[in-house]
């Protein structure tokens, strides 16, 4: 950590195989390239792997997803984290929000919030609006569910885009070239909201219209077994394969030619970013902060969410027609080279650092003088 660069505390959730985690990644890498040295408080970083761990500094924080335990896990967290004088303290997701806020109560520092995704119909974020400076929304679908949930004001809630890497040209691989068995994968949290099943019975759908491809679900999470079980029911155990534990996507990724994203609901799709930015056509549910993204039949193709059906006859689409896949994810990888680069999105967040430090140092000059 570079001692000269004023210090930000980004506050994480247990890292885990989603979109969210890679966020926070991304962002302490890059910061520094921006002016700000960032350390990471989670409770559990035992997915991150030791490579990237050797470049940044991360407290474990065991206590800090025990609700019961919170005023000790705030009171170590705040301790640990006061040798690196902090100016500021960013709160990565919604889940780290009450721990999040103690420590930042406990130390004074002004906070920022983001959040990626969206609210139960009876859930309500406990913000306390006078702590919070910012909150960032991944997407405009996200920020108008806050706008809808919370009391938070309107314009203070900015509109940053996660971020992907996007690799060189001489990374990529052509998709759906002859004498190679197609691959067509997901990948992501295994959860109820993923709309997974409905990726199977499109498998199984795609396999009786007599294509020869082989399927990827890359990720873990509590559908896991659900999952494995209709593969099985399914009869597609031989043409389906499951990896796990991972929580970077790159090489699963590489290994698909066609990347599905039957979410049922979705703040924005960071991982289907990161297949548009190696060139691969995605097919996903108009969900969320989708739209905004895949335009149909130019940065990919859209179809309803729970509808197996219709996932099934895109899929026959693309693997029918390789020049209109290769044509379609070319343009979808730059639209993340101009849109949703993670150095766009690491200068932007550095930007509303430095305005909400202006602030702060307007606010207490003008307490200073009264």
């Amino acid at each position: 950590m570079d001692q000269q660069l004023p210090s930000v505390i980004l506050i994480s959730p247990a890292f885990q195989v989603r979109g969210s985690s890679s966020y926070t990644l991304r962002l302490a890498e890059a910061l520094p390239q921006f002016g700000f040295a960032p350390t990471i408080i989670t409770p559990d970083s035992e997915l991150i792997p030791e490579a990237t761990r050797a470049t940044l500094d991360i407290i474990d924080c065991n206590l800090a997803d025990m609700p019961l335990l919170q005023p000790i896990s705030t009171r170590l967290a705040a301790h640990d984290i006061a040798s690196r004088k902090p100016v500021l303290l960013h709160i990565q997701s919604r889940d780290a929000v009450p721990f999040g806020l103690a420590v930042a109560r406990r130390l004074g520092l002004p906070t920022i919030v983001t959040m990626h995704d969206y609210f139960t119909t009876r859930e309500r974020l406990a913000l306390d609006i006078a702590g919070v400076s910012r909150v960032i929304a991944v997407s405009d679908s996200v920020r108008a569910g806050i706008t809808e949930s919370t009391a938070f004001p309107a314009e203070m809630i900015e509109v940053v885009h996660s971020g992907v890497r996007v690799p060189d040209e001489d990374q990529m691989r052509e998709v759906l070239t002859a004498g190679r068995i197609p691959v067509i994968g997901t990948a992501g949290p295994l959860e109820h909201s993923k709309g997974l099943p409905y990726f199977l019975q499109a498998a199984r759908r795609v396999l009786d219209a007599g294509h020869d491809v082989e399927f990827l679900i890359a990720g873990s999470g509590p559908e896991e077994h659900r999952l494995r079980r209709l593969t099985r029911e399914l009869k597609l155990t031989s043409r389906v394969t499951f990896i796990s534990s991972l929580l970077e996507f790159t090489e699963p990724l590489k290994a698909m030619d066609i990347f599905c994203l039957p979410s049922l609901e979705q703040g924005l799709g960071t991982v289907m970013l990161e297949a548009m930015a190696l060139g691969r056509p995605v097919i996903a549910t108009q969900v969320g902060g989708v739209g905004a993204i895949v335009i149909d039949g130019k940065t990919g193709l859209t179809i309803p969410p729970s509808n197996s059906d219709r996932m099934a006859e895109r899929m026959i689409e693309l693997l029918t027609d390789p020049n209109r896949a290769r044509s379609i994810g070319h343009t979808a990888r730059q639209l993340v080279v101009d849109h949703f680069h993670s150095a766009k999105m690491v200068q932007t967040t550095s930007e509303i650092y430095g305005a909400v430090l202006a602030e702060r140092v307007e606010s207490l000059q003008s307490q200073a003088a009264t």
